[in-house]
């Protein structure tokens, strides 16, 4: 429960409410992260948040991508080099990269969804040889929205990826399709019964996709979502991320959809 100190050692403006920091331990690091898990990010001061990581340096760095929506996530993206947070963690459960060996690939992004699997399709390419066909799909409000576009390009042209991206709102030069992240699922190629997916964006997202690829044949423990609830104490004790049986600091974020779809279609819960 108490934070380490890292100093920030990099921010890179990704967009007009986005940044991403890199954090370099003052000490010792925190241990070593697997994707999809996060990290309760503290700005002195002002409280702590739950972030995912977006990266990690071979050093010990923490990358991660963060919005400013609240007080903290304010604070934060304020962060310039040489100042100091505190980081504890890493907590969660993760996605299963190595689990999808010999199989396609799906990942499924939705607006800041790409930064947590930033770190998935990482994992795929420096094992590239281990999977069938990769495709990322993502959605984004509207072109200049889109997260990592040069890093997109770089998957697409180095790595035998099949990258498509989507936009609610095109401006005058957008050459690409129009609506939901579901619509590119007609436009990649898969193998149904011998794929995985992962996926990370706004709930309302992550059903309909799951939904969608469980409809064309993609079995639901195969469909791996990352969820977000209100995270205080990272660690199971507040409750404040409970999902029906679920603590999702504990049980989750990622959850495959046979275990959850029944609980998000339950209101409210």
């Amino acid at each position: 429960m108490t934070p380490v100190p890292y100093r920030v050692r990099s921010r890179r403006p990704d967009r007009a409410d986005t940044v991403t920091l890199a954090l370099e331990p003052v000490s010792g690091p925190c241990p070593f992260s697997l994707p999809g898990q996060f990290t309760m990010v503290y700005a002195h001061g002002v409280g702590e948040i739950p972030i995912s990581l977006s990266g990690r340096g071979r050093t010990g760095a923490l990358v991660h991508t963060i919005r400013a929506v609240g007080a903290v996530s304010q604070a934060l993206c304020r962060k310039r080099p040489g100042d100091l947070v505190g980081v504890r963690g890493p907590y969660g459960t993760a996605f299963d990269v190595a689990g999808a060996a010999g199989l396609d690939v799906v990942v499924a992004a939705g607006g800041l969804g790409l930064a947590p699997l930033r770190t998935v399709v990482r994992e795929l390419i420096a094992h590239r040889s281990r999977y069938g066909r990769i495709s990322v799909i993502a959605g984004t409000r509207t072109p200049m929205t889109l997260l990592y576009p040069r890093e997109l390009d770089r998957w697409r042209m180095a790595h035998d990826i099949d990258v498509q991206v989507i936009v609610d709102h095109p401006d005058h030069i957008w050459p690409g399709p129009v609506g939901l992240v579901t619509k590119l699922i007609d436009r990649i190629v898969f193998a149904p019964r011998r794929t995985a997916a992962f996926v990370c964006g706004p709930e309302i997202m992550m059903r309909a996709v799951a939904d969608d690829l469980m409809a064309r044949g993609v079995p639901a423990r195969r469909i791996a979502l990352s969820l977000e609830r209100n995270m205080k104490c990272g660690v199971g004790r507040c409750g404040h991320c409970q999902l029906g049986p679920l603590l999702l600091c504990l049980d989750g974020p990622v959850v495959d959809y046979e275990r959850v779809g029944g609980l998000l279609a339950v209101r409210e819960l």
